[in-house]
């Protein structure tokens, strides 16, 4: 009997686990990837020059100027897409530059306890001390406004749970057996860390990583949209809409910078609920037996 092309059975899609199959994994996917894609090529996309101010000032959107333009003349679709190449990376840089710092130190402190344990968790209980967005308006408007001391400030109030969680699970993996076959093996500490640790904390960090997106991006707009971020004529998204607070009649001049972060923090929550039901296996479990 002839073996037929799995592919043309819809092979591909069953090999995917049963997390990723749901319509929220889907769409947190879709959206997730147009974002990246419009960020790389917003050059080739972009309709008009987003500095440019040639256009119809406040004009509705419609033919040529599909998302309207703002009290200057400039298209707000093309600052739209130009303003995925600012906020998206500096969002993941941050989020990375989080998980790398409070990763490392909340992995030491779990790892060699005492002093060092107590030392970096007084210092993550004192930025817990403070509310997250005060805080960080703090540290933005004594570093001066400016988009990377906006993205420092983040930082500051963003590494903390990586640290706390990443000391949680290293608490729990490091009196296992196979931690302590390699100590009894002449195993280094970095080694022992990164071989026999690393690899059993590193899920629910990347799902708090994951679910932390949203909340970066939504706290680096913030910044802007108060002012302490990016500064004119910048194309990002806090900034545009604290802009259209000046011309609230021309309700289009907020709301599209509004929906493309509304939707970046949709996809990425929707990500990171997907891949927390796929890396726990009761929950996993429970999602295939309720597709079954």
């Amino acid at each position: 009997m002839r073996r037929r092309d799995p592919l043309a059975r819809g092979g591909l899609l069953r090999r995917l686990p049963q997390a990723w199959r749901q319509p929220l994994a889907v769409t947190g996917a879709v959206l997730a990837v147009a974002w990246l894609v419009i960020a790389l090529v917003a050059p080739v996309l972009a309709p008009h020059d987003p500095l440019a101010q040639d256009l119809p000032r406040l004009a509705a959107p419609g033919p040529g100027h599909w998302f309207g333009t703002d009290q200057l003349g400039r298209d707000i679709l093309s600052r739209v897409m130009y303003g995925a190449r600012v906020s998206i990376p500096l969002t993941l840089l941050l989020v990375a530059l989080s998980v790398l710092i409070g990763g490392l130190l909340g992995a030491c402190a779990g790892y060699f306890g005492r002093w060092v344990d107590e030392t970096i968790m007084r210092v993550a209980d004192l930025v817990f001390a403070f509310p997250t967005v005060i805080l960080a308006m703090v540290v933005a408007a004594a570093l001066g406004a400016s988009l990377t001391n906006a993205v420092l400030a983040v930082l500051v109030v963003a590494w903390p749970a990586y640290a706390r969680v990443t000391r949680g699970l290293v608490l729990g993996v490091r009196e296992r057996e196979f931690v302590l076959s390699g100590r009894l093996l002449g195993f280094s500490v970095w080694r022992s860390l990164r071989v026999d640790v690393l690899p059993n904390v590193t899920g629910p960090v990347l799902v708090l990583a994951t679910l932390d997106i949203g909340t970066a991006l939504l706290l680096l707009s913030g910044l802007s949209f108060l002012g302490l971020g990016a500064k004119p004529p910048s194309p990002e998204w806090g900034a545009m809409v604290a802009s259209g607070v000046e011309v609230f009649d021309s309700w289009w001049v907020a709301t599209f910078p509004g929906l493309a972060i509304l939707t970046v923090v949709l996809a990425f929550n929707f990500l990171g609920d997907t891949l927390r039901d796929a890396l726990d296996p009761r929950t996993a479990r429970a999602i295939k037996e309720r597709a079954l």
